[in-house]
């Protein structure tokens, strides 16, 4: 709380300061706009009066003026100068103009038409009359409000000299020149709604007003003599004088005008009046400006303080958070460089680490793969084996028959029989390609592959793999099923590899229906729009529950004399790699398991859809 208060001290300082400026500004700008408003219309009062004066002493020199005073009692010379009254009214643009003789009373009028014509009236205790006669050399210049058209007028009087160059004058000319233009004037468009003027006279009485409930006011209350002139003088007739209820204020610092209160309506309106004195009759022009505007100003200067404080105080806020924070910056990129060399000596030592992983593993993943090809080769070597019964019964009798058939030549070449030994011959040759076909099966299933996919037509691998097979004493009294294309079925892959694949199915396939009854094994090449398969098929008891578990290297459902468990994951690599599949499911048709072979097209072949 005490942290805050110097703060709470220093705004409140602020804002008194800028509502002291504001004040100061805005009763500036009121006292200026008064002045340049109060010089405007005194210079508009001057031209209006300097404007009338010579024509008024241009008027006094008509010799039909002088002619109609000499001879007032000649109509013609009256109705002549009525006549030219009215022509200069109407070409002055003045409301009234009329002749009086020496004694005040008006002989000729430009109104002479009117009923209320000035013809016949008296107008010698007007001021401007006397003053005309007093000094005839001078126009005389007077305000008043008309007693006899109650309008109120400027008026220029001269005096009207006789012919025979006495001093004396003969009559008086007079122009009357309404103020509603004057007022008019003020209450210009552009002229600003808070301002107001009013002109007194000598005695402080309002004669010309901007607004009409300050006609006939005092600015103070009037002296019983002033009164007393006035009624004489009649200068507004029978208007009451009442005063304007007005407060003299304390002048703000610094401004040269008045500062006053007046009473409006129930309600006290506060203006500051610059006043400017006018040459003629010691009048007095002010202009009030209302002092709402000050409010506005002070208003403004307080925001504009606000504003600017704010934008001071968060300047300092900002540049001293920045500050701060780059303190922390630079205390954070230490650590960070501290952090970085401790992490940089962590990285480096799991980079070693991490790198002695990846050999160990690249080795380990190469002696796994030897140890995969090594699997491979010791699964066939275990077929091999396996059908080494059978091939020792079907190589024994060829061998029985080659024996029998070179015993018999040799009698017969003895005897000179040479077509039954060439025949025997013949024989034997036949009987040495059919077991020469049995051994080269066995040693193309033996060796390890070591070609690249290509373009492998899919029945050769399906008959070499049959031949192998019909080879074991285990497939004896199975009904193997090989529905065999006429056309040759491309795919890609690598001979050697599908053969040993299709050998290891077949032989499962076997081993799956030897204790079943009328056991069938059926093989069928199908084409679809983008893969080829082959299915080999059994009516054995089928697949357990989850098939995909066959798949997994060491598992088996045969006995351990029957296999170790490595088929099925071999040949799914295999598969694999050829960039085919090996999937296993229970046939739907009947009882019995169902391995998929899916093979791709040859790379740049046609589509087997697409083929005539």
């Amino acid at each position: 709380m005490k942290k805050n208060l110097p703060i709470a001290l220093c705004f409140s300082l602020i804002a008194l300061l800028a509502w002291q400026l504001g004040g100061h500004f805005g009763y500036r700008q009121l006292e200026q706009h008064g002045r340049d408003e109060a010089f405007r219309y005194s210079q508009l009062i001057s031209n209006e009066i300097k404007r009338y004066e010579p024509i008024v002493a241009l008027a006094a020199q008509h010799p039909q003026l002088r002619q109609a005073l000499n001879s007032p009692e000649q109509a013609q010379h009256i109705d002549a100068a009525n006549s030219i009254m009215q022509t200069m009214a109407t070409i002055v643009a003045s409301s009234d103009v009329y002749l009086m003789d020496a004694g005040g009373h008006t002989i000729a009028a430009s109104n002479y038409q009117q009923s209320a014509s000035f013809i016949g009236r008296n107008f010698a205790f007007r001021p401007y009359f006397r003053r005309a006669m007093a000094d005839p050399g001078a126009p005389a210049f007077y305000f008043a409000q008309g007693t006899t058209s109650r309008v109120r007028g400027l008026y220029f009087a001269q005096a009207v000299m006789p012919n025979d160059g006495s001093n004396q004058p003969i009559g008086v000319i007079t122009m009357k020149v309404q103020v509603t233009a004057l007022e008019q004037q003020w209450q210009r468009p552009d002229a600003a709604r808070t301002s107001e003027m009013l002109i007194t006279d000598a005695q402080g009485v309002s004669f010309i007003a901007s607004r009409p409930d300050w006609l006939y006011r005092s600015i103070k209350p009037l002296d019983s003599w002033l009164e007393r002139q006035l009624v004489e003088e009649q200068r507004y007739d029978r208007q009451a004088i009442a005063p304007l209820v007005t407060t003299t204020l304390p002048t703000p610092w610094g401004i040269d005008a008045e500062y006053l209160m007046i009473a409006e309506q129930q309600r006290q309106r506060s203006y500051l009046s610059v006043s400017m004195p006018l040459p003629s009759e010691d009048w007095t022009l002010r202009v009030l400006s209302d002092t709402r505007p000050v409010f506005w100003a002070r208003t403004l200067f307080l925001l504009g303080s606000c504003l600017l404080v704010s934008g001071v105080l968060l300047t300092w806020l900002y540049l001293r958070e920045r500050h701060r924070r780059e303190g922390e910056l630079a205390q954070r990129s230490t650590l960070l460089e501290q952090r970085v060399a401790e992490r940089t000596a962590d990285l480096e030592t799991s980079n070693r680490q991490l790198l002695a992983e990846i050999s160990e593993r690249e080795r380990a993943e190469t002696e796994l793969k030897a140890a995969q090809q090594e699997l491979i080769q010791s699964a066939k070597l275990a077929v091999l084996g396996q059908m080494s019964a059978g091939l020792n019964h079907e190589m024994n009798q060829p061998l029985t028959a080659i024996q029998a058939y070179a015993r018999n030549s040799q009698r017969f070449l003895e005897r000179g029989e040479q077509e039954t030994v060439a025949a025997n011959l013949q024989e034997i040759i036949s009987l040495c390609d059919t077991m020469a076909e049995l051994t080269r099966q066995f040693k193309v299933f033996a060796r390890k592959s070591a070609d690249l996919p290509s373009q492998v037509d899919l029945r050769q691998p399906i008959d070499a793999a049959l031949k192998i097979i019909n080879a074991q004493e285990s497939s004896r009294g199975i009904d193997i099923q090989w529905q065999r294309p006429d056309q040759p079925v491309p795919v890609h892959g690598e001979l050697i590899r599908i053969e040993q694949v299709l050998v290891n199915l077949i032989a499962n396939a076997v081993h799956a229906v030897e204790a079943v009854p009328d056991g069938q094994i059926s093989l069928e090449i199908q084409r679809s729009d983008h893969q080829i398969t082959c299915h080999v098929r059994d009516n054995g008891h089928g697949l357990p529950a989850d098939s995909e578990q066959l798949f997994e290297p060491f598992y088996t459902t045969k006995s351990m004399k029957q296999g170790l468990g490595l088929g099925l994951s071999i040949s799914r690599q295999i598969m694999d790699a050829l960039g085919g599949s090996l999937t296993g499911q229970n046939r739907r048709d009947a009882r019995g398991a169902d391995f998929i072979l899916r093979f791709q097209p040859p790379r740049g072949a046609a589509h087997p859809a697409e083929r005539p």
